[in-house]
């Protein structure tokens, strides 16, 4: 099984039916198939042959599907670069990938340009504009290569189909080795566990080059033969506009973009939309996640997953969503995929015991490009280890607890940063906030909280502060407080604490103390 027979089982189901929607575009899965197959004859013409890496630097468009999908009936293997990326991150990738060709926006060729003197390998430069880079092929000279594949590649489940490099949000990014059946029955999955139907339109506004898009909203549109409507990236202020323009019955998010949709003003026409479901991570607070339902007259799935296994956890659609849970291990009808919670020494632990959430499973990666040890440590014994502190209940329910390097230590106590964000969330005026571990002169750590303000509001640290009082214990109140306009975030919106944490090797001049302030905590 592989990423081509999942499109191609589609197209000769329902050749006719809109699969893409793309601004005033509606393309039929005939048309969008035939299109893979000329980019895919196109990138023979230019030498690209199986096991060729092909990175592909683009937004949202229809082009990166094309090529993606292409790409994936030669054999080739994508590498999808951040749009966000400058030309340190984006010379990294190519060199450490060893890619032969790029596909790429002409924002993007000042960049490319730049690094090519530095990675010798990379011969082939595709561009996707009208305004045409010298040296550069257009990307519509490949679209007029034959519809009919000249030469097919029929890549086992096993072989690569990615090198998805993670977004950094803990340091340097490592490309991942997703198989195509990782795809395969990642989509197959989605469509079972979120009930897509054929009638669905699954609506996508997180970049391409991430794994949540490709794993869930175009391989779980083409494994249901549903419809895919993409737009160039998220909008809190365009978003239900979208929404019901397009008709579109499910959505994905992620981070923090279901609170900052919350944050918008209420609307008579906030019902007024075709949502059925969405689904996304982290899992919410009962409280936000009962209002957002019955705001937007929806359903939310929370679930877990990562960019090494698409089979990690999610809520049931139809069956009990317990509060704050992640939900139980997603599950294929041709395996098993098993998830456990182990201790330092990988020995299960107890129920209600916090400790690494584990996963086995067919659809995992096969491990890290170029990082031997590292893959045989993350895939000890069979289990991949997440790296996730978690827990699970006797009735075999998943709650997500932080980052293992999230963790703050103090006071001999271990304490979750996500904790600590969901209670400063709460307080009206909080837009956003982030918590991470600070030095502490007693050889521990602190807990150093930024805040965003809702726009046009003006917060009081005090009041901050007793608000926390009122519902962390004592030892999870933060003692630094910092306001900030915004904090350094991924395009799929994940705080970059890592990059927070760098910027504390010295406590910021000018932070709140609560200590200095004389702020009783007990």
């Amino acid at each position: 099984m592989n990423i081509g027979s999942v499109l191609e089982k589609s197209t000769e189901k329902n050749p006719d039916k809109t699969y893409l929607y793309y601004r005033d575009e509606q393309i039929s899965y005939a048309d969008f198939n035939e299109s893979t197959n000329r980019v895919a004859n196109g990138f023979l013409d230019l030498g690209i042959r199986e096991g060729d890496r092909v990175c592909i630097m683009l937004r949202n468009c229809p082009e990166f599907l094309y090529a993606w999908m292409g790409l994936s009936k030669i054999g080739g293997i994508l590498v999808p670069i951040n749009a966000a990326f400058k030309e340190k991150e984006v010379e990294y990738i190519v060199r450490h990938s060893e890619a032969c060709a790029i596909v790429a926006a002409h924002p993007f060729a000042t960049i490319i340009e730049a690094v090519k003197p530095k990675t010798p390998q990379l011969q082939r430069f595709i561009g996707t504009d009208e305004e045409a880079v010298p040296g550069w092929t257009p990307f519509k000279d490949l679209l007029q290569a034959p519809g009919e594949l000249n030469k097919r590649a029929k890549p086992a489940g096993d072989h690569v189909a990615t090198i998805m490099y993670t977004s950094g949000t803990t340091g340097p990014p490592k490309g991942v080795l997703v198989p195509h059946k990782a795809y395969a029955y990642g989509g197959q999955g989605f469509s079972r566990w979120v009930d897509i139907k054929e009638s669905d339109r699954l609506f996508t506004c997180l970049p391409l080059y991430h794994a949540n898009a490709q794993y869930y909203s175009t391989m779980g549109s083409l494994a249901a033969g549903a419809s895919l409507i993409l737009v160039d990236g998220f909008s809190a202020s365009r978003f239900w506009n979208q929404v019901r323009e397009y008709g579109a019955t499910e959505f994905n998010f992620v981070g923090m973009m279901l609170l900052v949709l919350t944050k918008q003003p209420e609307s008579e026409k906030d019902r007024d939309n075709s949502i059925r479901v969405a689904y996304g991570t982290p899992a919410l607070e009962k409280s936000v996640q009962d209002y957002v339902e019955k705001r937007y007259d929806l359903t939310i799935l929370c679930g877990y997953a990562l960019t090494e296994s698409p089979f990690g956890t999610i809520q049931p659609l139809y069956g009990l969503r317990k509060e704050k849970s992640i939900g139980r291990p997603r599950q294929h009808w041709t395996f098993k995929n098993e998830i456990k919670i182990f201790d330092e020494n990988d020995k299960e632990v107890p129920h209600g015991t916090i400790g690494e959430l584990v996963i086995k499973n067919t659809a995992t990666m096969k491990g890290y490009y170029k990082e031997t040890e590292l893959t045989e440590k993350v895939l000890k014994g069979g289990w991949l280890h997440t790296g996730d502190n978690a827990y699970q209940d006797r009735d075999g329910y998943f709650y997500f607890v932080d980052r293992k390097k999230d963790f703050i230590r103090r006071r001999g106590e271990n304490i979750s940063s996500m904790e600590i964000e969901s209670v400063m969330n709460a307080y009206p005026k909080v837009l956003e906030s982030a918590a991470i571990g600070v030095q502490s002169e007693l050889m521990d750590e602190e807990v150093y909280a930024y805040v965003v303000p809702k726009p046009g509001e003006t917060i009081d640290p005090v009041d901050l502060f007793r608000w926390c009082k009122e519902r962390l214990a004592y030892f999870k109140i933060p003692r630094y407080m910092e306001f900030r306009d915004s904090l350094p975030k991924t395009p799929t919106h994940r705080i970059e604490k890592y990059k927070l944490r760098s910027e504390k090797k010295d406590l910021a001049e000018g932070c709140i103390d609560r200590e200095k302030m004389g702020i009783e905590i007990r």
